[in-house]
């Protein structure tokens, strides 16, 4: 007996825990609430109002005995406000929590109660307005992990690719290359492990489609229908429910250009095209673009002006963030934002791109070109496996050469693929350091100072 009705008790107090937390700060629902009880009380008040100068009026009929009955007059007029009171409120949360299941319930993660989805999708949406520029593995393995914080992300990616499935599509459709847009979509999604496996899938050669893949053909379909690259991508984030936007760096036809310093020889050559440049195997000694001084998406340059935060990397150095930062306009557009600015550099090095490379070598490859003094932070990987794959080198600091930035290191380290950054581990440092600067930390367990 003591055992049941301890049981009943602790679901009593569970049902009342979990019905207050509709009373949450910030997820929109006391305000209606409020307003709910109220017309309540006053549908209460006139229909009371009612019943009493009927009661009142009316001659000695058979009814009112029953009117008197269920309105309780035997019972103090106290005692009975409050039992009347207390139903009504009752109904009334029971109502607004099963109207808010049964409307949601479309939208709600397996697994996630109602509460929890709202809330976390209010705390998103007031999250900051960011920025991440940059291309590759290294902008997705970021982005899965930032759009945790906010839904006010931007993603700017380099359009001059031209290999693998991108490159063919460029080349036979006429249209910009989508691959590293494709994966910054999926990596955005709200249900990126499913549409990751779809979007990233290839067919084979046996299947006529040149080993191309399934979001690749996607966007260059939708790029056909709606009759233009940027509409095509708009169109492709609200089919993968993206919390954010993918953007360009520009709509031109750009391709990238090197002149490369060869190894063991004093001579250089000049390569065209992003995919082989890094296959020679020498120094890059300069980059541009062709054609060169190409006009900025103006979305970008909106987006970059009037972002809270402003996140350069990770990245292959030369063919993913300085491709972007190739176009006069977005580079007049960082120097000119107001927003914090973090560059996250890389673990490892890329071969035949950034071999020997230290932290400050990247830095000082961006200062040149976007000038110096632009970082107000630059964030590097402390933690090191004891021996790198085949060709590739850790990225470490070099305390002879000066940054001129202040620098954080952490452990950022993906375990099961130490080149790559873990993207838990890098959003919610960047996001600590973030919400350092700008107040208090709502989101960090626990900070640690530069």
């Amino acid at each position: 007996m003591r055992r049941s009705r301890s049981r009943w008790l602790q679901r009593g107090f569970q049902f009342i825990n979990k019905s207050l937390r509709w009373l949450i700060p910030g997820i929109g629902v006391k305000r209606w609430v409020a307003v709910m009880l109220l017309g309540t009380v006053f549908l209460a008040v006139g229909i009371a109002v009612l019943i009493l100068d009927v009661y009142r009026t009316a001659p000695t009929t058979w009814w009112l005995p029953i009117i008197s009955l269920l309105s309780l007059r035997f019972i103090d007029r106290t005692l009975r406000g409050l039992i009347f009171g207390g139903i009504g409120i009752g109904l009334v949360i029971f109502g607004i929590v099963k109207l808010n299941k049964n409307l949601l319930r479309p939208f709600i993660v397996p697994g996630q109660n109602v509460i929890d989805t709202v809330s976390d999708y209010r705390r998103r949406e007031r999250g900051p307005r960011i920025v991440v520029i940059g291309g590759g593995t290294g902008l997705s393995a970021l982005l899965r992990g930032i759009k945790e914080y906010s839904r006010n992300i931007t993603a700017v990616v380099t359009v001059a690719d031209d290999g693998g499935s991108s490159g063919e599509i460029r080349k036979n459709i006429g249209i910009l290359p989508p691959g590293d847009i494709r994966n910054c979509l999926t990596a955005l999604s709200n249900d990126e492990e499913m549409l990751t496996q779809l979007f990233q899938y290839r067919f084979g050669e046996n299947a006529g489609l040149n080993g191309h893949s399934m979001g690749n053909l996607l966007i260059s379909a939708l790029t056909e229908l709606t009759g233009s690259f940027e509409e095509a991508i708009a169109e492709t984030g609200r089919v993968l429910a993206v919390q954010g936007q993918v953007l360009p760096s520009t709509l031109h036809n750009v391709s990238l250009v090197a002149d490369v310093r060869l190894p063991d020889k004093n001579v250089e050559v000049r390569i065209k095209g992003e995919s082989q440049i890094p296959k020679i195997g020498g120094k890059i000694r300069r980059l541009w673009i062709e054609p060169g001084n190409p006009a900025a998406f103006p979305p970008t340059i909106q987006a970059i002006l009037s972002a809270d935060l402003i996140i350069i990397g990770p990245g292959s150095l030369y063919t993913s963030l300085v491709a972007n930062l190739l176009v006069p306009d977005l580079v007049e557009a960082l120097r000119a934002s107001r927003a914090y600015k973090f560059y996250v550099c890389n673990v490892a090095t890329q071969p035949g791109e950034t071999d020997d490379f230290t932290c400050e070598d990247h830095v000082e490859v961006l200062d040149r070109q976007i000038g110096a003094h632009i970082f107000d932070l630059v964030i590097c990987n402390q933690k090191i496996q004891a021996l790198p794959p085949n060709g590739v080198q850790w990225v470490l600091m070099n305390p002879l050469q000066e940054i001129g930035y202040p620098i954080y290191q952490a452990d950022l380290v993906d375990e099961k693929n130490p080149i790559r950054h873990d993207s838990i581990k890098l959003a919610k440092t960047i996001m600590d350091l973030y919400f350092e600067r700008t107040g208090p930390l709502s989101n960090k367990e626990d900070s640690s100072s530069l």
